[in-house]
């Protein structure tokens, strides 16, 4: 008999259900991605995405009316272009999906060397498929009763994690035999990720014959109002800033901070990418820059088109010369490794 065959309990009746042997369960989350990038899958994603209250905290009877009538008539045309730019068309699925499939399979092989058959390691989406409810109900079947949940970002935020962890929870109200939770913190300082970042820029920095006057860390944005509502967001992207200068050993002039993806008519944290990259080149005369998203643990819609499509076309347009974006750690080693010693740590006690 193999270790995951179901079994009746210890000296239960004949008669009594089989059981499947309790493993832990390690569920990766990621934001998410369209189907395909046509218009209806397009526009059931944005619907999900734009109607989450954690994302937009308008009033429904405000909000829905403009969402529905006026965005989802024209965004998911645009939003879809831009995706059809990125698509990776021989697997058929955007790159945050290739990608995340990819970080799935490199923890579940961390996993397997450090507790054999006792961790289960899967992935599931807050927006689209496969959907976090669909992916705690196969946990619960394959016997998992405790279940540890991985949003993959590394800055808390109300619109990321809170989000993906609402979903969780949601899914577990589902579940008859609901098994035991954790989530993972956030890691934005942990020192095995600052130095996964490190290693990223120094491999940029020594390919290039000339190296980029500064490097502009891009978090994605959120509005102001976040901020002074409790949201820490801000802060923490500060934070890793600074300790990725240390880190480098660099100071105050080689390295800034931006917000990109800003979306309505709200004021967002600033400096907004799109304006500082131009300024940098316009005003500081920095004609070489390098921009890295911190925030972002998988390339995405929002590095692979928004930073290295239109950010890049705004600090040529300004009179840059040299544009270099440093990719997402994504299923890199030593990425896989520091997210692989967050989750060892996180099961303490469980698996010990």
């Amino acid at each position: 008999m193999t270790k995951t065959e179901a079994t009746c309990p210890a000296h239960a009746p004949a008669d009594h259900p089989k059981i499947k042997p309790a493993k832990v369960g390690v569920l990766l989350a990621n934001l998410g991605t369209p189907d395909h990038y046509s218009y209806w899958p397009m526009r059931r994603y944005l619907g999900e995405f734009l109607s989450d209250k954690r994302v937009i905290d308008y009033s429904a009877w405000l909000w829905q009316p403009l969402l529905q009538l006026v965005i989802l008539t024209k965004r998911p045309f645009t939003s879809g272009a831009a995706y059809k730019s990125i698509w990776n068309e021989e697997a058929g699925e955007s790159p945050l999906m290739t990608i995340t499939k990819d970080q799935t399979a490199a923890m579940a092989a961390r996993m397997k060397d450090r507790y054999g058959d006792d961790v289960m390691v899967d992935f599931c989406m807050r927006y689209g498929n496969p959907s976090t409810k669909s992916k705690v109900r196969a946990m619960v079947e394959a016997g998992c009763t405790k279940i540890l949940f991985f949003p993959l970002y590394p800055h808390y935020a109300g619109a990321t994690s809170a989000t993906a962890v609402d979903q969780f929870f949601r899914a577990l109200m589902d579940e008859k035999w609901q098994p035991i939770a954790r989530v993972v913190p956030p890691y934005f300082e942990d020192p095995a990720y600052i130095e996964a970042l490190a290693q990223s820029v120094e491999r940029a920095y020594a390919a290039k014959e000339d190296k980029p006057d500064i490097l502009v860390c891009s978090y994605h944005g959120m509005p102001q109002r976040y901020l002074t509502e409790g949201d820490p967001y801000h802060c923490e992207c500060q934070k890793t800033t600074r300790l990725l200068k240390e880190r480098l050993g660099w100071d105050d002039t080689q390295i800034t901070t931006t917000f990109q993806s800003v979306f309505g008519p709200e004021e967002w944290l600033r400096p907004y990418t799109v304006e500082e990259v131009a300024r940098l080149a316009e005003e500081d005369g920095k004609k070489k820059i390098a921009v890295i998203a911190p925030a972002f643990s998988t390339d995405c819609i929002e590095t692979l088109e928004e930073i290295n499509e239109e950010i890049k076309e705004s600090f040529e347009e300004a009179g840059g010369e040299e544009f270099t974006y440093i990719p997402c750690l994504n299923a890199e080693d030593a990425h896989m490794d520091a997210l692989a010693g967050v989750v060892e740590r996180e099961l303490s006690g469980w698996l010990d």
